[in-house]
């Protein structure tokens, strides 16, 4: 399975949306939080070009925030992108 990458922050809602989404399915992930983690803002901005979280990586793809998240679920190319 590859690797999920989600970097958040403690108070957004998308982020907890996007946990739930990936937890409903079994998806392990590992989590980066900008705030906690010095530089990580920068190393996300840098990866996405995105400044918002959550911004979401299966392996190397930039998936990109929740509703990106929840659209690629609802189209049925989350699992598969996951094998």
């Amino acid at each position: 399975m590859n690797t999920v990458t989600l970097y958040t922050t403690d108070t957004c809602p998308y982020c907890r949306n996007a946990k739930s989404l990936l937890a409903s399915k079994g998806v392990a992930m590992q989590e980066i939080n900008v705030q906690r983690t010095p530089g990580k803002l920068e190393e996300m901005i840098e990866r996405s070009g995105r400044r918002t979280v959550p911004q979401i990586f299966v392996g190397d793809i930039h998936i990109g925030g929740f509703d990106d998240l929840a659209k690629l679920d609802r189209q049925g190319g989350l699992m598969s992108m996951l094998a």
